[in-house]
């Protein structure tokens, strides 16, 4: 078995994530290199980090791309919906970097973003589970079994997960919400440690628990 690389909530910063990955000791064809959600919003380069995981993808034999709520409200905006909530998420930098403009009609939004790039918002998972962990972009609800967690709850849950110290059976790797450090627990580590905010972006190696951070 390889070793596990997992990369924080990335929200545009794409000088931080080169300079992260190329701190990275990854086996190219071994190693598994898993993409916690949140590539995109917020930050000025949401267009560049997607074409960036894109050519990882390429590059790497294993790499594990999840769904954040941010791609979940950017695909919604697409199709017409929930257009002042995602706007006032930070939408605005990513629509930006895709040069969609406000005033433009929901067809021709669609028709700006590359067509491998849509491919690349619909493919992404909503968990990624391994016999030790289980990879979801904001955690668990506590009680309830994985297959039956709402995808509402997968993107979106924050304390009633974060503050909870019971054992999910496997290790939980988190993002979503911004922290000062990683937080290491016996049931839970959480990597988001806020970069689009002036924080750093995180990455976390398994099982060893090191963590690389630009």
């Amino acid at each position: 078995m390889g070793k596990i690389f997992a990369i924080g909530d990335i929200h545009g910063c794409l000088e931080k994530l080169e300079e992260l990955m190329a701190k990275l000791d990854i086996d190219r064809q071994k190693d598994t290199l898993v993409f916690i959600g949140d590539y995109i919003d917020r930050g000025k380069s949401g267009k560049e980090v997607v074409d960036y995981v894109l050519r990882l993808q390429n590059e790497y034999q294993k790499v594990v791309c999840i769904l954040g709520n941010h791609e979940q409200m950017f695909m919604r905006y697409l199709a017409g919906m929930d257009e002042s909530m995602y706007l006032s998420n930070g939408g605005v930098s990513t629509l930006s970097s895709y040069e969609i403009f406000l005033s433009d009609e929901t067809e021709k939004r669609k028709r700006k973003i590359p067509e491998n790039h849509l491919r690349f918002f619909e493919s992404l998972l909503p968990y990624y589970e391994t016999d030790g962990y289980i990879f979801v972009h904001a955690g668990i609800r506590p009680g309830i079994s994985l297959k039956e967690q709402t995808l509402d709850d997968l993107l979106w849950i924050r304390y009633e997960f974060i503050e909870n110290e019971k054992d999910f059976g496997k290790t939980v790797i988190f993002g979503h919400t911004p922290l000062m450090s990683p937080l290491i627990e016996k049931n839970k580590i959480g990597i988001d440690t806020g970069a689009v905010y002036g924080g750093k972006l995180t990455c976390v190696e398994l099982p060893e628990i090191k963590i690389y951070q630009a």
